[in-house]
Parts: C-alpha cells; structure tokens; sequence
C-alpha cells in the first residue's frame, strides 16, 4: 500500500490573534511560557500558531506538572497519572485520557502524558482495574476517568468538561472505540493499533483517527485497524495512519508520527483549531508513513 495523495485544501485567512506572541526559555530543562494568545473567533486555541516543528518537537510551549491517583480513590478504574499545563493565565483546557494495553501498565505509555501536556491538554493516563481488562471494560474506566477528572480530581479547576477525548493501546485503543461510541459528545478518539472483536463501528459518531502498525502481528491492521476504520461512517471526520515497518508496540516508545497527528488530531476537534488542519489534510508522509487515509476536515 502506497502513500494517499490529496489535494492542498484551501487555507483559512489568517486569524486575528489578541494578547502578546509567546515568549520561550528553557529553565532547567523545562519549557517555560508566556500566556499564549487566544484567537477572536475561537476561545479554545491555546499555544502560539503550530509549524512542522513545534508540532514534532519532545516538548510543546507549555510548562507541565503532573500529579498521581491513587487507586483507594478512583471509582471504577484503577487510578493513574495526570499531567497538565501549569499556567492558570489561559483557562481551562481540553482532556484526554488514556489506556494502556492487555496486561500493561501506564508506564508503557507514560512518555505520551508530558508531550501531550505541553502542548496544551489536560492527559490523563489511567491505570485499568486489572492488566488483564477486556477493550469494553476499558472503554468504560476511560470514561469514569474522565468523569473523575472533571469532578473529582485536584486538577478539575483546569479542564473544560464540554472538552474530552479518548485514546489507548491495544485493546485499551479497543476500548477508545467503545467509549467513544457509548459516549458520542465526546470530540475525538485516536484508537493505537487497537484490538477488538467487534468490527463494524458504524454507529460511532466521535471524530476518529487510527493508528495502525504494518508488521502488527498482535491485531493486524488488515483484520482490525482497516476494518474498523472502513465501517465508521456516522462521525463527521474520520483518519486512519499506517506506520511503515511497526510493530504492534509502536506506541510504546517515543513515537514522533504517531505523537504529530495525535497532537494535530486533538487540536483540531478537541480545541476546534483550524490552524492544525495543515498536518491533517492531505496529510503525513515520508518514509515512516506506509498509507494514510482521511475525510479531509476543513
């Protein structure tokens, strides 16, 4: 399978933004920010305006913290690790919260809090009530983490509840279909080489982007990522990324592909940033990207 080509969409004129441009340092190895300008006519853009770069770069232009949950005080989940911006100057933030796969632990995943984090979003990555969850029991702690996170947690003063999102690994990327198809005002869900029975999402209305691996021996993408993306056809948008040569544990290392459109993903439907459609529509490419497919949103 070869690299889809598609038409450069007509670019938006630029928006005008209010506050002053962001100011960068590194303290201690840790970026630190100025206030990001937001845009006129959209209150959910955070950060400065993205390129290439700053869309790959480890860490985004926000400073982050994270703090644990422990599992004595999660309902219906098995606690985790939230990470966040540390500003309070430009309000809340969208979420996303994450599961690991069958018999892993969030720390397989963990470099995805901080990468996310900076950039602009609350992340939660959970921990499930046992390694050995089957997808739609993980769909569901995804989606009782969220309702902590937005309730319960320490950090709820900082996420805007009207903003969520899933993801996940495996069959916790399974479980991402499965929340997001019980949960349809969810706005996105990026499925990571997700594994499930089930093959048609075809009452799934959540903006979705999937992450498949080529050599995934574990849920080939023939018999999982391509059909699940194939049958998805009530969500307004939809993409599907085939990593050239991965494994089935792609998303277990530092990963900049699969982190670029996942950070583009989010951007564009959970902070409804317009100025991200550019790493969307016509898409990646290169030697790291074996197909991408997409609904092109504008």
């Amino acid at each position: 399978m070869s690299a889809t080509t598609r038409p450069t969409p007509t670019r938006r004129p630029a928006r005008v933004l209010l506050g002053l441009t962001m100011v960068a340092g590194l303290v201690a190895g840790t970026i630190v920010a100025a206030p990001a300008a937001q845009a006129a006519d959209n209150p959910y853009e955070r950060g400065p305006a993205p390129t290439n770069a700053s869309v790959e770069a480890a860490r985004g232009p926000y400073a982050t913290s994270s703090v644990n949950v422990s599992s004595l005080v999660a309902t219906g989940f098995g606690g985790g690790v939230i990470y966040y911006p540390t500003t309070t100057a430009d309000g809340t933030f969208g979420a996303v919260a994450i599961s690991p796969g069958f018999t892993a632990y969030w720390s397989s995943l963990d470099w995805l809090g901080p990468r996310l984090a900076s950039q602009g979003f609350v992340v939660f990555g959970i921990e499930t009530n046992t390694t050995l969850d089957q997808p739609d029991s993980r769909g569901r702690q995804l989606l009782a983490a969220l309702d902590y996170l937005v309730n319960r947690s320490s950090v709820r003063g900082r996420v805007d509840a009207s903003r969520l999102a899933v993801a996940g690994h495996s069959m916790g990327g399974g479980g991402s279909l499965a929340a997001a198809r019980s949960r349809p005002d969810l706005k996105a869900a990026i499925p990571l080489a997700p594994w499930h029975t089930t093959k048609s999402w075809s009452t799934l209305r959540v903006p979705t982007l999937i992450i498949g691996g080529e050599s995934d021996s574990v849920a080939p993408v023939a018999t999982h990522s391509e059909p699940f993306y194939a049958s998805i056809s009530a969500a307004p948008e939809k993409a599907y990324l085939e990593l050239n040569n991965a494994s089935h544990f792609f998303p277990q290392v530092s990963n900049t592909p699969m982190a670029k459109q996942m950070i583009s993903w989010l951007k564009r439907f959970v902070d409804n940033d317009t100025r991200y459609t550019q790493f969307l529509c016509p898409g990646p490419g290169g030697l790291a990207v074996e197909e991408y497919r997409n609904t092109c949103p504008v």
